[in-house]
């Protein structure tokens, strides 16, 4: 979100509140509200000649009319500063498509932009699992919720009586009731919830390492490997499978000056010894 400072010479306030809200709120409410032959001059100077001064005064003037509308759909759960930030994108729209021509003033206009760039906001956010996705559930939804607040669980007249105000059947009104009333689930179950009979989804995905085919191949694998390996070290001369032993087998591992002073060689000769013990080692396993 991004806020330009509001300064003397009306610099335009851009998406919406950063930091402290009642700042931003205090702000916008000292931008001077429009009389209807202001606003009617400012949008025809837009409209014909593109005029961005009277686009900014346009907007500043009805940004405490975005804050109002927000404030209203405050029981979502959603902070008020991006819902205060899309309905002033919903104010932009509705302010470059506004025709003075129409006889209506610009907040009557407006206000249907914002509630639907704030619809979609709540509808995108407001559960993962999205609760509306056609028009006719949407606008159930909304009015749904509302009702919920003043009723409760409804009766079956109740879902008639809803389902004919809206247009939509009775069993969409069941459905979306139960959307609204269910809870979202955590994929894991929390780690400070020490009830076992807790459900999360994670509990009953299979085990990938718990396939009993995959498990004898695995153990196959390894100890074929392993024969192999001490396989190999056998065939080593004695003092090529000794360094080895010592420096990659032992718990307490030799130096290469260690095993050069029992040796009674360098330890250069011994780092030889020791590599060429390890290429012929590779291969006798890949053989």
């Amino acid at each position: 979100m991004t806020q330009a400072l509001i300064q003397p010479n009306h610099d335009m306030i851009l998406a919406g509140p950063v930091g402290n809200i009642d700042a931003y709120v205090r702000a916008v409410n000292g931008f001077p509200m429009l009389a209807a032959e202001e606003e009617q001059a400012l949008a025809v100077r837009l409209r014909e000649q593109g005029d961005i001064d009277a686009a900014k005064q346009l907007i500043l003037s009805h940004l405490r009319f975005v804050v109002h509308v927000a404030r209203g759909y405050s029981g979502y759960g959603l902070p008020l500063a991006d819902l205060i930030q899309e309905g002033n994108v919903g104010l932009m729209k509705a302010v470059k498509r506004f025709d003075p021509e129409v006889g209506v003033r610009l907040v009557s206009y407006a206000v249907h932009w914002i509630r639907a760039e704030m619809h979609e906001f709540i509808l995108r956010n407001w559960r993962i699992v999205k609760v509306a996705t056609t028009k006719a559930q949407r606008k159930l939804f909304f009015n749904l919720r509302k009702s919920k607040k003043r009723l409760g669980w409804f009766s079956a007249d109740e879902i008639k009586t809803v389902a004919d105000e809206l247009g939509v059947s009775e069993k969409e009104v069941l459905e979306m009731e139960s959307r609204l009333s269910g809870k979202d689930i955590g994929f894991d179950k929390s780690s400070d919830d020490s009830d076992e009979n807790v459900f999360s989804p994670a509990g009953y995905l299979p085990d990938p390492n718990a396939d009993p085919a995959s498990i004898v191949s695995n153990s196959d694998w390894e100890a074929n490997n392993e024969r192999r390996l001490y396989a190999a070290i056998a065939d080593l001369d004695e003092r090529s499978r000794k360094i080895l032993e010592r420096r990659w087998l032992s718990e307490d591992k030799a130096t290469l000056q260690d095993l050069a002073y029992e040796y009674g060689v360098s330890a250069e000769r011994i780092r030889q010894l020791e590599q060429n013990a390890m290429r012929k080692l590779r291969g006798l396993i890949i053989a």
